[in-house]
């Protein structure tokens, strides 16, 4: 079937995807205009997720002290914090079981269900769970809740990406200390939340050293016909 996408259209989204690159420092005196952060938090909040639970709350932090404190814990934001326009933290729920208030929350209020349509969902979503090992511990639950704030997260690089603005994910944090952190501060909200994944957004401070480097599509697909 032919594609009815032009081909221009493909090529720019290429080019933007050959354009982003985990930035390890960003330029300190350039800043991402309000407008364009909105449109980049935006596709962050329209990403999909498992059973549209939307699990997630993007915190950004601007406060410079809040920053140096995190730093200290955060071998992989050294470069990032201190520099970044706008730091994104990626918190995700850790009580999204199928009978939840939040679930419920979202099958009434955002999805608009009747309570005769929303009685038959607890049960489907406890079968989902279970057979995915969701409900096996606090753990799984939570990594459940925090993978899909990976979807947010490449979707906003990508948007950030497409209207030039640069963006480096970041996992290498302690854990603990960072959620110690952020308790003190009253972001977690007695444990509601926990931390998920960080991202730093800006301008690049220099071009990379090394042009993109990925394998083949060969080597990374798989074809059944």
């Amino acid at each position: 079937m032919e594609s009815t996408t032009p081909l221009n259209r493909k090529e720019e989204i290429l080019k933007a995807y050959h354009f982003r690159h985990a930035t390890k420092r960003f330029d300190p005196n350039r800043k991402i205009s309000k407008e364009d952060f909105e449109f980049i938090l935006e596709t962050g909040r329209l990403s999909p997720s498992s059973v549209g639970s939307e699990p997630w709350k993007f915190v950004i932090v601007q406060n410079p002290a809040l920053r140096e404190r995190m730093v200290e814990f955060s071998s992989g934001g050294k470069g990032q914090f201190p520099t970044a326009s706008h730091l994104v933290v990626f918190l995700a729920r850790t009580d999204v079981r199928y009978d939840s208030a939040h679930l419920e929350y979202i099958c009434k209020e955002i999805k608009g269900m009747d309570q005769e349509t929303y009685e038959r969902i607890p049960a489907a979503y406890r079968t989902f769970q279970q057979n995915k090992g969701i409900l096996d511990s606090e753990r799984t639950l939570f990594d459940w809740a925090s993978k899909q704030t990976y979807i947010a997260l490449g979707n906003m690089m990508t948007a950030a990406a497409l209207i030039g603005i640069d963006s480096c994910p970041i996992e290498g944090f302690n854990q603990e200390e960072t959620r110690r952190i952020f308790a003190e501060e009253g972001l977690l909200e007695d444990g509601v939340w926990d931390v998920s994944v960080m991202a730093a957004f800006g301008y690049r401070a220099e071009e990379p050293k090394y042009g993109k480097t990925r394998q083949s599509l060969e080597q990374v697909t798989h074809w059944i016909e």
